[in-house]
């Protein structure tokens, strides 16, 4: 029985034939519907994400795909350099690449004019402040200016913070901090 279970010692075609079988299990056979859910979906978005979870039932964003297809068709696309992958946070997020477009376009029989969302332009228009609006350019509204500190800090002037300062003294007289060294950060080995 040794003889038949290890390569070494079989003939040269049984052992092609050996190791042909062993390829054979390491990939993953995916169903077509869900191969298929997950290309439309990539070219739809063209990004996709999923978390390093191998045994969530289902993607979030595709509930009737194991979260494992998921991963290993795009590590297969990734191979092929049909995406660009890119983990963070224990979440893998892929980016389809030119390539990957006209692979999925091909494979999925879509016209030309059909692409990606990360490729179609925004159809909102830039929204410009008028002149005399109370905003600045880049939208933020105008702020007072101050010529000195006092105009921020809520005295009887107003002010932007957070109400009025009851005492601008300080500390009172008789308020004497002791430091002793000791169990905190910083310098000193002793004072117990």
């Amino acid at each position: 029985s040794l003889r038949t279970a290890h390569p070494l010692f079989l003939p040269a075609f049984a052992t092609r034939r050996y190791h042909s079988f062993r390829k054979q299990l390491r990939k993953m056979i995916v169903p077509k519907k869900n191969r298929v859910e997950v290309y439309q979906y990539l070219f739809k978005e063209g990004v996709l994400y999923a978390k390093k979870d191998y045994n969530a039932p289902s993607h979030p964003e595709m509930p009737d795909v194991p979260n494992l297809h998921v991963i290993k068709l795009m590590q297969s696309f990734k191979s092929r350099e049909l995406v660009t992958e890119r983990y963070a946070w224990s979440h893998y997020y892929w980016y389809v690449t030119n390539d990957g477009i006209k692979y999925l376009r091909e494979y999925l029989s879509l016209p030309d004019e059909i692409v990606p969302a990360t490729l179609k332009k925004s159809t909102r228009p830039l929204a410009r402040p008028t002149p005399g609006d109370g905003r600045r350019e880049g939208g933020r509204p105008d702020r007072p200016r101050f010529s000195d500190r006092e105009g921020y800090r809520g005295g009887e002037g107003g002010g932007m913070g957070r109400g009025s300062a009851p005492d601008k003294a300080g500390a009172p007289g008789e308020f004497n901090p002791e430091f002793r060294g000791g169990l905190g950060r910083g310098r000193g080995g002793g004072g117990y």
